[in-house]
């Protein structure tokens, strides 16, 4: 068998509704030296995923495991691979039809490992209408020190990198069920990996507004894990070591605030306030200490506030 310069991969877990046209984004490419890795990761909605997929089974490798998570399904799709890059796709996203052709130039034109490109957001969010890059800006070399402060931010459905380097790092961290491609986009640049993005928007990335507080306070709690992961892991400069720990103590503010916040709508009044202290105490803040004195003096007040602030929005 020809082995294909590219190869798509492509988790899927609960994303019947969305892969057709996301199939349809890569079958529409206008570069055709690819195959495409779909690896059904345990999802509940199987039969109806396989039906539509099943006009396709000859242009597609397709792989089903029990429910592992995105990052043992990216896995499993890059040790099936052929190619000598890999684009990762997400089910719920898309390609404009010049993606690749555009990547694969740009990476081989660079000789890079990684690169990236922009993506207008769309979806039930604020944000759709605009571009990735609007919202969270690439400036200046891709390295270990801007990608940890969020001067390069990556979408993962917007990355072409080269297999070899992908295995050589160990993949995905499977263990991390929130921030893996972080955590590998990190992982592969510390240990020398060329990245490089390009502000064309190839592609569409779908976002969603979560307004559900405990969700929030798990996501904040899985990307604390990761930055000190990468603190126990690396043999930091004191520049890096200072610029993650400003960082992290950005995500651990943010993280009390929501189990603030959640309290606080539970009408646990002492809780909250301690977890309020306690993000003051990662980030001070003028206007958390306002807040805690309201919760002081009138909880129930600022009880009511919040909850009518989240029910009109």
């Amino acid at each position: 068998m020809t082995v294909p310069k590219v190869s798509v991969i492509i988790p899927a877990y609960n994303v019947a509704p969305y892969i057709s046209e996301t199939l349809a984004s890569v079958f529409s490419q206008t570069f055709h030296d690819y195959e495409v890795v779909i690896v059904n990761d345990g999802s509940t909605d199987t039969d109806e995923l396989e039906t539509l997929l099943e006009p396709h089974l000859s242009r597609i490798n397709y792989i089903k495991q029990d429910n592992q998570g995105a990052g043992a399904a990216r896995n499993r799709a890059v040790r099936a691979a052929r190619g000598e890059f890999v684009a990762f796709l997400d089910a719920d996203d898309f390609w404009l039809p010049q993606y690749l052709e555009e990547q694969v130039r740009f990476i081989t034109s660079g000789d890079y490992d990684l690169v990236y490109a922009d993506a207008l957001l769309f979806g039930d969010s604020p944000l759709a209408g605009r571009t990735f890059m609007d919202v969270t800006p690439s400036t200046g070399d891709v390295t270990f020190l801007s990608l940890i402060t969020h001067r390069s931010c990556i979408v993962t459905s917007g990355v072409l990198a080269r297999r070899d380097k992908v295995l050589e790092v160990g993949l995905f961290d499977e263990t991390l069920r929130n921030s893996q491609d972080f955590d590998l986009w990190v992982r592969l640049v510390r240990y020398g990996a060329r990245a490089n993005f390009q502000q064309k928007v190839l592609l569409r990335y779908r976002c969603r507004t979560n307004s559900l507080s405990g969700d929030e306070v798990n996501r904040l709690a899985r990307q604390i894990r990761v930055y000190e992961k990468i603190d126990n892991s690396y043999d930091l400069t004191d520049e890096e070591h200072q610029a993650l720990n400003q960082v992290l103590n950005k995500v651990k503010a943010l993280h009390q605030l929501e189990i603030g916040k959640l309290e606080l709508s539970k009408g646990k009044y002492e809780e909250a306030r301690q977890a309020l202290k306690r993000s003051d105490k990662y980030e001070r803040n003028w206007k958390l200490r306002g807040i805690l004195m309201l919760l002081r003096v009138a909880p129930q007040l600022l009880r009511h506030l919040h909850t009518r602030r989240n029910y009109s929005n």
